[in-house]
């Protein structure tokens, strides 16, 4: 018995010794980890709605009265119009030819009427100021130069109907194939023109978000086969009613188009900035980790893992806005994190 004692009482400093070399080798341990400066950057949270672009503007022309279809040269090419070719305001693009139908409009014979009514109007004012003429037959003479201008300006209109010209600057969408010379009649579709310099998009919004969609609030608009291409849009409508069968309500954006990348008709991606940071602590969400006291993420100071409780801002899927816990300049954990607790050796992996 007295044996066995004396075994016991020699191994218990020998285990001792043991556990205080583990310890001790485990104390020594650092785990590996890799760090990324602390710095500021924008942020931004979005709601995201689908909807279809339209043009800003958008004619469908058809002739106002018959003749001879002669399809004009765009003088930025030296060839006859085209679809895709660009437009300016007031820029001819279709010459109808109706040679009874100007002589009947006598538009010659109205300018030279309009000249000498002119000219008798300004007679007759010479007259009477010198007492040569009664008041009456100035009047007369200045109704006569009022009708006479009145009725060219009316053979203007009418000449003007053998044309068909752009309204405004855009593009030309849709050109119906006429043989050249061959007699049409009035009211024939000919011409559309559209300006998407500006598309108009037409969204309803979900009624939960009534109160947070502003007008004035900027969107990033993408269509998924133009993926690189990022548009700016503006809300400039907002419906302040409810539907009651969508539970939602009616806006209006303006996105901005200059280029013409985007194309009336495209189905588009708006991601609205509800919330917007120019300048903010900004780090990937899986490095944060929640526990009990709260939301904590881990920084080096002197190959020591130190805990920071932090206060969070704007959310995005993918970054989270650090409100205060965090100092730029600092070491963030953004590998290795999974493993540490407060004050845990670690060594910076490159």
């Amino acid at each position: 018995m007295k044996k066995y004692i004396l075994i016991a009482v020699l191994a218990i400093p020998l285990f001792w010794a043991c556990r205080n070399e583990e310890v001790s080798q485990g104390a020594d341990v650092s785990v590996p980890v890799r760090v990324a400066d602390v710095v500021k950057k924008p942020i931004f949270n979005s709601l995201t709605i689908n909807g279809t672009v339209a043009p800003a503007g958008s004619i469908e022309m058809a002739t106002e009265a018959d003749g001879k279809y002669r399809l004009q040269v765009n003088p930025r090419t030296g060839k006859p119009f085209k679809m895709g070719d660009k437009v300016k305001a007031g820029e001819t693009i279709i010459l109808l030819e109706n040679q009874e139908y100007e002589i009947s409009i006598r538009i010659d014979a109205k300018k030279l009427d309009l000249e000498n009514a002119k000219g008798e109007y300004e007679k007759q004012q010479s007259l009477y100021d010198k007492g040569g003429v009664t008041l009456n037959e100035l009047k007369n003479s200045e109704v006569a130069y009022i009708n006479a201008k009145y009725d060219y300006e009316n053979a203007l209109i009418q000449m003007e109907k053998l044309q068909v010209n752009s309204p405004f600057d855009g593009v030309i969408v849709d050109l119906p194939w006429f043989t050249p010379g061959v007699k049409i009649a009035s009211g024939t579709t000919v011409l559309k023109v559209m300006d998407y310099s500006e598309l108009i998009l037409g969204v309803e919004f979900p009624e939960k978000f009534i109160s947070t969609v502003k007008l004035g609030q900027e969107a990033f608009v993408t269509n998924y086969n133009l993926k690189e291409d990022t548009l700016m849009a503006v809300i400039t409508e907002l419906s302040p009613a409810i539907n009651e069968s969508t539970r939602t309500f009616k806006g209006v954006m303006e996105v901005d188009n200059p280029e013409l990348i985007m194309r009336p008709g495209m189905f588009v991606k708006a991601e609205i900035v509800i919330e917007k940071r120019d300048s903010a602590i900004v780090v990937d969400r899986e490095v944060i980790q929640r526990k009990r006291r709260g939301m904590v993420v881990y920084v080096v100071e002197r190959n020591t893992a130190v805990e920071k409780r932090i206060n969070t801002g704007i959310e995005t899927d993918d970054e989270v806005e650090i409100t205060s816990g965090l100092q730029t300049g600092e070491k963030l954990v953004v590998e290795g994190y999974e493993m540490l607790s407060n004050r845990t050796k670690v060594k910076v992996q490159r």
